[in-house]
């Protein structure tokens, strides 16, 4: 049983690969330099070129990539795809309705909104884990960088990401608009609006001064990209911003923020820089005695991979509502979500100081990744899905 693995820098390739030949399938990497493009003639004659050498029961990939579709549609083999990025822009490819696709999303909302308008190819999947691997490394090997009483791991969008400051030149109405609609939104946990409120007019003026064309290839809305890769991200800064401000300001010195950004200064935050995915990442979640998650806004209801990450290191998980973690996890049992800013500093000093109770919910959170959610089950399910 071959199956063809789209390999690229992606998070999990080497536990996914270890899982599907622990599920008895023998992987044969295929790279190419042109994999996220719409379309490509030198890709496609390489794909072409692979399927002549070997018959394939189907192709995976981690993301979904127009090219590979229409690959795999040319030969008529399955192409399997799990995304885990957000926003996601190829999904709005003509290409994802092809009958030999297979696209599991990790946001329930996002599956929904697509399956509702037709999309027959698409699936929902939470995002697996290498639990007990991380687990059992996680604690050793690390140095003092990685112990921290509160830790947050990710982007505060003030690096090449912010595409909302390409919208300094609009008119004075627009930006009072924008403005009022990011702190409305921004008082909103477990619903996302932005779409529903970009008006013609607004929409007209975002395109006036960052112009953006989807070159006939796909049915991205408008409302869709400055939504999320303007707006969305905006947010996000904002709010990651705030929140970690105000921890600082109850908490001095107390709270460690690993980013890319090493200039960049919070009062009585610490700014730790980078965290390694692969090899420092697992140190700290499993090393804090809280972690926090505070989901970018263009995951609408989805669990995100750096919650999934934090439990499966055995770390305690504080991260603010998203409602897919209540399928499958039990708040105050397996992690806690906090409602507002308030809440979040009160559940930190709580967490902090009731021990016991935290390294308890840390150990179920740990269990349930582990045991429901590691990379052979979700791949078992995925397929059992499709046959």
């Amino acid at each position: 049983m071959n199956i063809l693995f789209i390999d690229w820098p992606c998070f999990g390739k080497t536990d996914a690969v270890s899982a599907f030949k622990q599920m008895g399938y023998k992987v044969t990497m295929f790279s190419h330099k042109d994999y996220q493009e719409r379309i490509s003639t030198a890709f496609n004659q390489a794909f072409d070129e692979m399927m002549k050498n070997k018959k394939f029961i189907f192709c995976f990939s981690f993301n979904y990539y127009p090219a590979v579709a229409e690959g795999c549609k040319r030969n008529e083999i399955p192409y399997v795809a799990l995304v885990y990025d957000s926003p996601y822009v190829p999904l709005y490819s003509y290409t994802l309705i092809y009958p030999t696709n297979h696209v599991f999303l990790f946001d329930k909302q996002e599956y929904l909104k697509l399956k509702n308008i037709g999309i027959s190819t698409i699936y929902y999947s939470p995002l697996p884990v290498k639990a007990a691997a991380i687990a059992k490394t996680a604690k050793k090997n690390f140095n003092q960088r990685c112990i921290c009483d509160i830790s947050f791991v990710g982007s505060l969008y003030n690096e090449a990401h912010n595409f909302y400051d390409r919208l300094a030149d609009v008119n004075d109405y627009t930006r009072g608009y924008l403005d009022a609609v990011m702190e409305a939104q921004l008082k909103i946990y477990g619903y996302n609006f932005l779409e529903e409120v970009l008006t013609e007019d607004i929409l007209q003026e975002l395109l006036r001064v960052s112009p953006y064309s989807n070159d006939k290839y796909g049915v991205e809305t408008l409302e869709y990209i400055y939504a999320n890769y303007y707006l969305g991200r905006k947010i996000t800064s904002m709010e990651r911003t705030r929140l970690l401000t105000a921890i600082g300001e109850r908490f001095p010195d107390r709270l460690k923020l690993f980013t890319l950004n090493r200039e960049l200064l919070i009062p009585h935050v610490q700014n730790m820089g980078t965290a390694d995915y692969f090899t420092e990442m697992p140190h700290v979640f499993a090393n804090s005695k809280i972690n926090l998650n505070i989901t970018l806004k263009s995951i609408q209801s989805g669990i995100p991979l750096r919650a999934m990450d934090i439990m499966g290191a055995g770390g305690f998980l504080l991260t603010n509502f998203q409602a897919d973690f209540l399928d499958y996890f039990s708040p105050d049992e397996d992690f806690v979500y906090y409602n507002d800013c308030n809440d979040l500093l009160d559940k930190i000093e709580y967490y902090l100081s009731h021990e016991k109770e935290r390294k308890e919910i840390a150990q179920n959170g740990y269990q349930k990744v582990k045991e429901n959610h590691n990379f052979v089950k979700c791949f078992k399910n995925m397929l059992d899905t499709i046959t």
